[in-house]
C-alpha cells in the first residue's frame, strides 16, 4: 500500500510540474545556511546570523536532564518568554558541529518546543533566541553517561 501511494503521488508531483502548475524551485529542500552550521561558538553564530551579541536572560529556559544516560537521544525543550521570539537554535558547545537544531517561531505562536538532540560527551548546552531583533541565551550542562557521537 505504501509503494502504490508513493507511485501516486511522485506520478502527481511530475504531472504538476510538467502542467507548469509548481516549479522547480517550490519542491526543492530550503535553502539552509551552511555557514551557521559550521559555526564553532555561541559568539561565532550570533555573528553569522547578523548579531552583535547575546545576553544571557531568565526568560529563555532550557528543560532538559541534568544526566543523560544515552547520549545518542537526549530530549531538550527550550520556552521563550520574551516578546516578539522569531527563532530559537539549540547549540551543544562539544559537539563537532555546534548549531544541533533552528526553528524558525511563526508570529503568534508561543516559543515551546521540544526535540532530541545527539551529543558526543558532557557539554554545555546554549538555547539562543531571537525576539525583537536581538539574541538571548539560556545555558545548561548536561552530563552524559554513554556517548552519543561514536562513542
Amino acid at each position: 500500500m505504501r509503494r502504490e501511494f508513493l507511485k501516486s503521488t511522485s506520478g502527481l508531483l511530475g504531472l504538476l510540474l510538467a502542467a507548469g502548475f509548481l516549479r522547480p524551485e517550490d519542491v526543492h529542500a530550503q535553502d539552509w545556511n551552511q555557514a551557521a552550521f559550521a559555526a564553532k561558538s555561541l559568539e561565532d553564530l550570533v555573528k553569522l546570523l547578523g548579531g552583535g551579541g547575546a545576553q544571557e536572560s531568565a526568560e529563555v529556559t532550557i528543560v532538559a536532564p541534568d544526566i543523560a544516560e544515552n547520549g545518542a537521544v537526549v530530549p531538550i525543550g527550550v520556552v521563550s518568554k520574551l516578546a516578539k521570539t522569531a527563532s530559537i537554535a539549540i547549540l551543544v558547545e562539544k559537539n563537532p558541529s555546534v548549531l544541533a537544531a533552528a526553528f524558525t517561531i511563526p508570529e503568534g505562536t508561543f516559543p515551546d518546543l521540544q526535540t532530541r538532540v545527539k551529543m558526543a560527551q558532557t557539554s554545555n548546552v546554549f538555547a539562543l533566541v531571537k525576539a525583537g531583533g536581538k539574541f538571548f541565551y539560556a545555558a545548561k550542562e548536561i552530563k552524559i553517561t554513554l556517548g552519543g557521537c561514536g562513542g
